[in-house]
């Protein structure tokens, strides 16, 4: 229960969650949420316990090989502390890979370590000092040539439909700005329920296992699909994508993307560029010159011969 309550902590307020577990069955407790975790891109630090050094490899009580029972989970950092001058720096980087990677982490500290005094790290050699709390984080920008070929997809686009996940929570307005001068349906991942409205008219509801019948009608009818915030890896839900369309994309059949990380399209928070373009001033493709049309379909239907065109503002 401790991983699935920091879990749920990451999810919804952006920051790191933190479990802590004892050794052996303690620290097995926690994969469950750890993986919820790992799929769902939220940042986790896991602090366990393990049997005194001295004991290990003599079958002692709650022994257990922690170091390959997380080293998938927790791939992208996994360290045990040995000494306590090494707990400062292990930590920090814990929680900044966390951050950074949106994933779980983990350390494990053997039991008579954590009965010992703190020492902080001398400025020696193999002595690794940690940093100030605190980070700036980038905001990257596609190139121009990347953002006009997008506008160019959804001007060119009938029926347009937008899929959102987790990762447009920071653009929600640019993401409702973009629905109503396009006319499009907008659909939500799972984990994207709370960046739009359900109130709102062109919001469909979920998509995916667990979806609305608006939502899959909107997607089995649009001929052009733009993703903001989500890697959704349920293509059965998706348009089919032999669907014509001149668009280089995760996706073919009318779709566009714009990645942060390659391994994963639109995964990550904050927005991904696809969503932040939107608020670029000079990548806005619904400038103040735009004219919005009025819906005169359902959302993902034929929109009016007034829809309005994406133009990039110079």
């Amino acid at each position: 229960m401790a991983a699935f309550a920091a879990v749920g902590y990451a999810k919804f307020s952006g920051n790191v969650g933190v479990c802590m577990a004892t050794s052996g069955p303690g620290a097995i407790h926690l994969l469950n949420g750890l993986y919820d975790a790992k799929l769902d891109h939220a940042p986790i630090v896991a602090i366990v316990g393990q049997t005194a050094r001295s004991a290990m490899g003599g079958s002692y009580q709650q022994e257990a090989g922690l170091q390959a029972l997380f080293k998938d989970v927790a791939s992208e950092y996994l360290v045990e502390v040995n000494v306590p001058e090494q707990l400062p720096n292990a930590l920090d980087r814990a929680i900044r890979t966390a951050q950074s990677s949106r994933c779980p982490t983990a350390l494990i500290i053997p039991a008579e370590l954590q009965e010992e005094p703190y020492e902080a790290p001398k400025h020696a050699s193999k002595q690794v000092p940690s940093n100030p709390p605190g980070t700036s984080w980038p905001a990257p920008v596609p190139p121009e040539r990347d953002l006009d070929a997008a506008a160019e997809v959804l001007n060119a686009g009938e029926k347009v439909a937008v899929l959102v996940g987790q990762g447009a929570r920071g653009a929600a307005e640019e993401v409702r700005q973009l629905a109503e001068v396009t006319s499009a349906g907008v659909a939500k991942a799972l984990l994207g329920k709370d960046v739009l409205s359900d109130e709102l008219p062109y919001v469909t509801g979920a998509i995916g296992l667990l979806d609305t019948r608006p939502s899959y009608e909107l997607m089995r009818d649009c001929d052009t699909l733009l993703i903001v915030g989500s890697n959704f890896p349920y293509s059965q839900f998706l348009p089919i994508s032999a669907r014509p369309a001149p668009c280089r994309s995760t996706w073919t059949g009318g779709s566009s993307g714009c990645a942060i990380r390659p391994r994963s399209t639109s995964s990550a928070t904050p927005p991904p560029p696809c969503a932040r373009c939107c608020r670029s001033s000079r990548a806005n493709r619904t400038g103040p010159g735009a004219k919005r049309s009025k819906r005169t379909s359902p959302p993902g239907g034929t929109p009016s011969s007034g829809k309005s065109r994406w133009t990039p503002t110079r």
